[in-house]
């Protein structure tokens, strides 16, 4: 029943705005009788969905300096008996329970939203944003007509990787420019410091072989990529193509979103591995030697490691139209763009590991201006 009032209200804007006017005053009225309280903080990470990313970074930081033992902290989910955490009270979202902690919370921690698509927060409340990646496909007031937005109360501290994340982002989500911090974002900062024992640590744990070199193939969700009945479009991928060129030198790790993974059906063996449902995100890219994406900003999180980037662009077109890109890929990419299976595998075959480490590095100068630790920033805004 939740998802289907979920789906009424994101296919419907007249439905959602009544909602929102609606459920937003009756908030604004009750926190006239509700007082913020100096120790609590909430957090959620993907507004509910996970225990992950820059929130829970930050919070694991949180738990190993003293001065945050006085705090009061929620991790907000949807499901919150699928995890366990230390040092936090679990709530679940979209209960009054959650809207009331909320309204008392002195802190907001997100990467996305903390509101659930109404406009409430406190002007005592201060709301820290890390989002969950850069911009290179549109988003939030830039992303065509027809795509839903959800409203959104001003952050008061925006973390971004670059001058380029703040240009984009302060239009994007309306925020002044001042309030954003370029430390980074704190789920990156492992990626500045990885050494080969700890590669070798995690290719032993997934059963990957020492002498194989790694592929992440990370392919962006299209929603709009769906037939007449509804059903998610495959991307033109042949494995046993794939295989053929490649399983000699490489093994494949595929990561997409779970519509894929149905219509394409992988199945695990020797060359590719389905790894969609792997819990972290950044122990693939740390044993990747080559990332394979398309319009996603993994890449930019995955330059960080200064190794080679390809993106498989073969409906760039459609994309532009539907979506719609901040930049040209086809030149700002470090190998631009391929749009053909057999392009990709005769560039990867080709490929020069030294060349492609200076490239990545020129293309990460401009999209991640930091040091790897974001983390630590929390210390400046929590007192």
């Amino acid at each position: 029943m939740k998802n289907k009032i979920k789906n009424i209200l994101k296919q419907n804007i007249v439905i959602y705005k009544m909602y929102a006017f609606i459920f937003s005053m009756l908030f604004r009225i009750l926190k006239i009788f509700i007082k913020v309280e100096d120790d609590i903080i909430l957090i959620n990470s993907f507004g509910g969905r996970k225990y992950d990313d820059s929130p829970k970074v930050i919070f694991e930081y949180m738990k190993t300096q003293g001065k945050y033992k006085k705090y009061k902290i929620y991790w907000a989910f949807h499901n919150p008996d699928k995890f366990e955490i230390e040092g936090a009270e679990k709530i679940k979202t979209d209960t009054l329970k959650y809207f009331i902690i909320a309204l008392k919370a002195k802190y907001w921690i997100t990467n996305s939203a903390i509101e659930r698509g109404l406009k409430f927060k406190n002007k005592k409340t201060i709301y820290i944003n890390t989002w969950h990646g850069s911009a290179i496909k549109k988003m939030g007031n830039d992303a065509p007509q027809k795509a839903f937005k959800f409203q959104t109360s001003e952050c008061n501290v925006m973390y971004a990787q670059s001058d380029y994340d703040i240009k984009i982002f302060s239009k994007a989500f309306n925020i002044p420019k001042e309030k954003f911090a370029s430390v980074g974002l704190p789920r990156n900062d492992e990626l500045f410091k990885v050494d080969k024992k700890e590669i070798s640590e995690i290719r032993n744990k997934l059963n990957i072989p020492q002498n194989k070199k790694v592929i992440l193939y990370a392919p962006t969700f299209r929603e709009y990529n769906r037939d007449k009945n509804g059903c998610i479009i495959a991307p033109p991928i042949n494995v046993d193509k794939w295989k053929e060129k490649l399983s000699d030198e490489y093994i494949i790790l595929f990561r997409a979103h779970y519509e894929i993974n149905s219509i394409l059906g992988i199945k695990n063996d020797e060359f590719i591995r389905n790894v969609s449902d792997y819990p972290n995100l950044n122990e693939l890219m740390k044993i990747s030697d080559i990332l394979i994406s398309d319009y996603s900003s993994i890449m930019i999180d995955y330059s960080i490691l200064k190794r080679p980037i390809y993106s498989f662009a073969y409906d760039l077109e459609t994309y532009l139209e539907k979506r719609g890109l901040y930049f040209d890929i086809s030149k700002e990419l470090p190998n631009g763009i391929c749009k053909t299976e057999d392009e990709l595998l005769e560039k990867i075959l080709d490929c020069n590991f030294e060349e492609q480490k200076e490239k990545t590095w020129n293309f990460s100068k401009k999209y991640v201006q930091n040091d790897g630790n974001a983390r630590k920033y929390i210390d400046n805004i929590i007192k």
